[in-house]
């Protein structure tokens, strides 16, 4: 099974939050021991290094990045994926980004906490606890 992981699961790992740690750092696990194949978009990088970049420097925004690597594939973002999210209709161009990505990986679920924001997706949006139920 293939799943687009949202930015906000990775951020919940990374920064510990207060009620998503637990079920976002499960599916993590799943990723890092290959029972599912996780995927983060390329687009998520980035974002996560500026939203952390008060707790990171070089050296720690390379760990968390290898860290990244190891656990997930970091698909490449395509054009083709920028010029499908514009024909979305979506109010936030980033989700509809997240969600082209996910269509053309062929990815089973995108798992994040907003999925209201995904209720036009091909790819069906889970959050994490829903996922681990299916798995």
């Amino acid at each position: 099974m293939k799943v687009l992981i949202d930015t906000n699961i990775i951020l919940d790992v990374l920064c510990k939050r207060s009620g998503f740690y637990e079920d976002s750092a499960r599916v993590w696990k799943f990723c890092e021991i290959k029972k599912i194949f996780g995927v983060v978009s390329a687009l998520s990088v980035p974002n996560i290094v500026y939203i952390m970049r008060k707790e990171l420097d070089t050296h720690k925004t390379k760990i968390i990045l290898n860290k990244l690597s190891l656990i997930f594939t970091i698909e490449d973002l395509k054009t083709g994926d920028l010029r499908k999210a514009a024909e979305m209709n979506f109010r936030d161009y980033e989700d509809a980004v997240q969600s082209a990505c996910a269509s053309r990986i062929k990815a089973d679920y995108i798992i994040t906490r907003n999925i209201r924001d995904f209720a036009g997706s091909k790819v069906a949006a889970l959050m994490p606890a829903e996922f681990l139920e299916r798995i």
